[in-house]
């Protein structure tokens, strides 16, 4: 009985002596930082080569130590790799590992708060069958499934509680061990970046468009619409025009889902279409505004949902609309604020944009809204002066038309605007022939001292010192022939002048 109790005894010694190997192993190659040989380590340890080996094996497999190829022999160095909990604690970016069967193994804190979860929830859900944030949508898991052998790296969208992200995912092979593998997902938030970039795309598309859009478009028209992409989620806003002549505001368009319609059903007749003395308003109490006051955009709020209402909705209607439809209109459509932006351009007002929002709503994309509205404020005064100056053209010609004698027209960077037909039939020159006038004297008066003369006549407030010769000078005609002529000159509207040449 002795007998085999020492035996026994001798045999746990050994079991306890070969359970500390791997421990020993660690500890020798943790102290040669050069690595140690299968031969070094057996030495030191007063163990054969084959039981050093497979201990070296196992080590190895449980990522403990690495092995390299030196020559003919191999060489042993503690691993260096990074435990996973660190890893996953040590980043920014939302993190999210599971198995070939799709089924979450681990996640980190970042994922977790963005989730909602803990981590106890989280593990073992399997990302088709639940809804996780990002990585439970269609387009993801098309991708995420895809992956074999090679990692694969893809912007994806997601929208979430009204709002749009953006995230570059990293989809990485991983092997947990030499049997189980699995996929590491790793989501870097690029919202920021991609709406800057997304932003400055919207904008040069819009100022082409502004630039591009026909002369019977409606520019207003145009910049509701792009508000709309704007403004995700439930917009309320309006679109006013500004007519300087009547000093009135047209209410343009109203939008939002269901927003028009609930104002009509409460007041009993559509609101697009209305005018509004604006002018009178807007410059008298409260407002006390002008074009250059209103430009920038500005946050106001309604009561009841603020205290600290500076302008009533019924004062913003100009009064024009009840006082108490005005608030019933308040409560229906929960419009708690205004962002309120001006359509001005220089120190003209070409209209409102207003902005409704409820009381916890947050007004997004404010600095391109901005931008947008400048550049569709100078898009209305571009198209104005274009209009104005067509008109002005056609006045121009109509009245030279009937003039009965020779006669042209010249703006105030002395171009050639006009030139009537009795100018043409009685010394050929035609609009054609005429552009920039400083240039044509010079072909159709040939006399330098005659030229001085013709420049004083139709610029005398140039400070120009010569004296002045009576106002006949010789002309030569598109046919070379030469005609004495008297010229008159009758001042217009913004720097332009009328020329008549008449035969002396």
């Amino acid at each position: 009985m002795d007998t085999i109790n020492n035996h026994q005894f001798i045999l746990q010694l050994i079991m306890e002596e070969d359970q500390d190997v791997p421990g020993l192993i660690q500890k020798l190659i943790r102290s040669s930082p050069r690595g140690l040989t299968i031969s070094d380590i057996s030495k030191k340890i007063n163990k054969n080569r084959n039981i050093t080996a497979k201990y070296l094996d196992i080590l190895k497999a449980e990522g403990k130590v690495d092995a390299r190829q030196v020559g003919s022999a191999r060489v042993y160095w503690l691993s260096q790799r990074v435990p996973l909990s660190a890893f996953l604690c040590f980043t920014k970016n939302m993190i999210v590992i599971v198995d070939m069967d799709l089924n979450v193994v681990q996640a980190n804190n970042q994922y977790l708060t963005m989730a909602g979860l803990l981590k106890e929830e989280i593990i073992g859900m399997n990302i088709l069958e639940e809804t996780l944030p990002v990585i439970s949508i269609p387009e993801t898991i098309d991708i995420i499934r895809s992956v074999k052998k090679d990692q694969v790296i893809t912007d994806v969208r997601y929208v979430g509680d009204g709002a749009e992200y953006y995230y570059k995912m990293e989809v990485i092979p991983t092997l947990f061990d030499e049997e189980n593998k699995g996929l590491t997902i790793v989501l870097e938030d690029i919202t920021e970046q991609k709406q800057h970039d997304n932003n400055i795309e919207f904008l040069a598309r819009s100022a082409i468009d502004l630039v591009d859009l026909p002369p019977d478009a409606d520019i207003y028209e145009y910049v509701s619409e792009r508000v709309i992409e704007l403004l995700p989620g439930n917009l309320r806003f309006i679109v006013e025009s500004y007519d300087p002549v009547s000093k009135k505001m047209l209410l343009k368009t109203v939008q939002g889902c269901g927003f028009r319609e609930d104002i009509r059903s409460l007041l009993g007749y559509d609101v697009v279409g209305l005018h509004f003395p604006i002018e009178e308003s807007f410059s008298a109490a409260p407002f006390h505004e002008t074009p250059l006051t209103i430009r920038a955009m500005r946050e106001m709020h309604f009561r009841p949902f603020f205290e600290d209402e500076e302008v009533s909705l019924y004062d913003f209607c100009a009064r024009m609309i009840p006082e108490e439809d005005c608030n019933k209109i308040l409560l229906r459509c929960n419009l708690a604020k205004i962002y309120l932006t001006g359509l001005v351009w220089q120190d003209r007002l070409y209209g409102i944009v207003g902005i409704f929002l409820g009381k916890d709503e947050s007004l997004r994309n404010k600095q391109v809204i901005e931008s947008l509205l400048r550049q569709a404020s100078i898009a209305i005064a571009r198209r104005q002066t274009e209009e104005k100056l067509l008109c002005s053209k056609r006045r121009i010609h109509e009245y030279l038309t009937v003039v009965p004698v020779p006669a042209m027209c010249i703006d105030n960077s002395n171009r050639i605007l006009q030139i009537n037909p009795v100018f043409t039939k009685e010394y050929g020159y035609t609009n054609d022939e005429c552009g920039n006038f400083e240039e044509w004297i010079q072909k159709a008066v040939i006399d330098p001292e005659c030229q001085k003369v013709v420049n004083t006549i139709i610029m005398p407030d140039s400070g120009n010192n010569v004296i002045i010769k009576p106002d006949v000078v010789p002309l030569q005609c598109l046919d070379q022939t030469e005609k004495t002529v008297r010229i008159k000159t009758v001042q217009l509207s913004d720097g332009m002048r009328t020329l008549f040449w008449e035969p002396a």
